[in-house]
């Protein structure tokens, strides 16, 4: 199992893994990979190792290890579980507005700090391929690209008309209990 886990780890071309990512989802960061590279000629790279880092180590040096195997221009997503730690990297600081680094952490660590009854390989599969999946789809985006192997999220409009709804609602129940009765107090006077 460990030759076809090693063999596969050499055979990914956007997958830098330590056997912390399975087979299936290095699969599928290297087709999203693959097409991101075609459309647009940027090269989106996954860090995920089990090595230890001293504490505040700078992730550049850390990614520097694999330089050789990373081309020109490129954005990394370094995973660092035993670390605790989870960064994109890019080769170029311009390339840091393609993307919303929030919005690419927030898909992994979501999912990471979930507390359900999957495995930790299961949560580091999905955290890694929606994280990569999100960061594919904005750098498409910003070169004027669809792709169509990434992970769409349908439900994210669903999600930001709840969120509106609720703070609708918040602002509707101050209204109701603060803002109401000091409005009438200051309009009408104190009544007897």
């Amino acid at each position: 199992m460990l030759a076809i886990l090693f063999s596969f780890t050499l055979q990914a071309n956007y997958l830098i893994n330590d056997h912390l990512i399975s087979p299936k989802a290095g699969e599928v960061i290297d087709k999203i990979g693959a097409e991101l590279q075609e459309k647009t000629g940027i090269h989106a790279y996954v860090i995920a190792s089990n090595d230890r880092l001293p504490k505040r180590a700078n992730l550049y040096a850390y990614v520097k290890k694999y330089a050789k195997s990373l081309s020109e221009p490129w954005v990394a997503i370094v995973f660092l579980p035993n670390n605790k730690r989870l960064g994109i990297l890019v080769s170029d600081p311009k390339m840091k507005k393609w993307y919303r680094d929030h919005e690419v952490k927030k898909y992994a660590i979501d999912i990471l700090g979930s507390a359900d009854s999957n495995s930790e390989q299961s949560k580091y599969d999905v955290a890694m391929v929606q994280a990569y999946s999100e960061l594919a789809d904005e750098l498409a985006a910003h070169r004027g690209a669809t792709l169509e192997h990434t992970i769409k999220n349908e439900s994210q409009w669903l999600i930001k008309i709840i969120t509106w709804l609720v703070y609708l609602g918040a602002i509707l129940v101050f209204w109701v209990y603060f803002g109401r009765p000091i409005y009438m107090r200051i309009r009408y006077g104190k009544r007897k």
